[in-house]
């Protein structure tokens, strides 16, 4: 019997051209988490920290970080980018279903819509729950997530990137599957690294993602143990989600 594939594994190559497409600093985002955490007591999580584009800025901001996320690729260049900078921060390989820490934070950030690789409602529902676990009495969860039409979003596509070295490197993503009464999309990614004319490696990636709501997952996090601080669009706090809008920003408090 062939064992099912390994969704979203995020391996070696990937991670290369992740950090190519997506460098520390790069995207919308910084300044707004940066003032939203500002004043946090205690350490502040990021869930699926990657290779550290919004983290490493962070660290660099001065607030207490803590990472975590299951691809070792990905954090090998996130610990390469802490060092290039003389930085210090705690990075942990683990997964969504599965992390666990001693101490208790005084916020967790899950940025860029990285909580829809949770692609199964049952487990994503006991992740919030380890969320909320995970703060101090008082500590704010802030997660962004894309709208629902994410699902239906032409995702098939070529593109090309030069490695530091001249390689060429390629990822072609292709959609395989649409659930929509499970919410749920599958791609199939192909990553390529050619040289001189000549393919060297090649990895297929498959990478499932869930969609929500915007009031679903409001309910969701009221069912989870979280009080609802507020629901904004676009980074633009204080501006009620729109029709149209790229990205929803959450922020719910532990009681």
């Amino acid at each position: 019997m062939t064992a099912a594939p390994i969704t979203n594994p995020y391996g070696d190559l990937c991670a290369e051209i992740y950090d190519l497409d997506k460098p520390p600093g790069s995207l919308f985002d910084i300044a707004y988490y940066t003032q939203a955490l500002k004043g946090v007591e205690g350490p502040i999580l990021e869930a699926a920290v990657g290779t550290g584009r919004l983290f490493i800025p962070l660290v660099e901001a001065g607030l207490d970080m803590v990472g975590f996320d299951h691809s070792r690729a990905m954090l090998d260049i996130c610990q390469g980018h802490l060092e290039a900078r003389g930085l210090k921060a705690p990075l942990h390989q683990a997964r969504f279903q599965d992390f666990e820490f001693a101490e208790r934070f005084g916020a967790i950030i899950v940025p860029t819509s990285s909580f829809i690789l949770i692609d199964q409602f049952d487990e994503a529902m006991a992740v919030l729950g380890r969320f909320r676990d995970h703060l101090r009495p008082g500590g704010q969860l802030i997660l962004d997530l894309p709208p629902m039409d994410f699902l239906g979003r032409n995702s098939d596509g070529l593109r090309v990137w030069t490695a530091a070295n001249g390689d060429i490197l390629r990822m072609d993503s292709r959609k395989v599957e649409l659930d929509g009464v499970g919410q749920r999309r599958v791609n199939h990614d192909l990553y390529q690294r050619w040289r001189d004319g000549q393919l060297v490696d090649q990895q297929l990636e498959v990478f499932a993602y869930r969609s929500w709501g915007l009031k679903e997952f409001e309910m969701a996090l009221v069912a989870a143990g979280f009080e609802i601080v507020s629901v904004g669009a676009n980074y633009r706090p204080g501006r009620a989600p729109r029709s149209g809008d790229q990205i929803f920003n959450f922020v719910a408090r532990r009681p």
